[in-house]
């Protein structure tokens, strides 16, 4: 198996303005986001966003759901 992981992270597909692929070294601090990480963020403030342990809500309790999901 071949896979080229820098598909999965959005901005490591960027070139340099050399054209050469986009290098990012300071992960120490800010590390990058494969693309399925990203989308299931966005779903989540899209659609699941809510205080988590503190409502009596059906959006408070699937956010809960979701947070203890193992």
């Amino acid at each position: 198996m071949n896979k080229n992981y820098r598909d999965d992270f959005p901005l490591l597909r960027q070139k340099t303005q050399s054209g050469k692929p986009l290098i990012y070294l300071d992960s120490s601090v800010t590390s990058q986001k494969p693309q399925c990480v990203i989308d299931a963020i966005t779903h989540y403030y899209q659609y699941e966003n809510a205080n988590i342990h503190r409502g009596v809500y059906e959006l408070s309790e699937r956010a809960t759901q979701l947070y203890e999901k193992k």
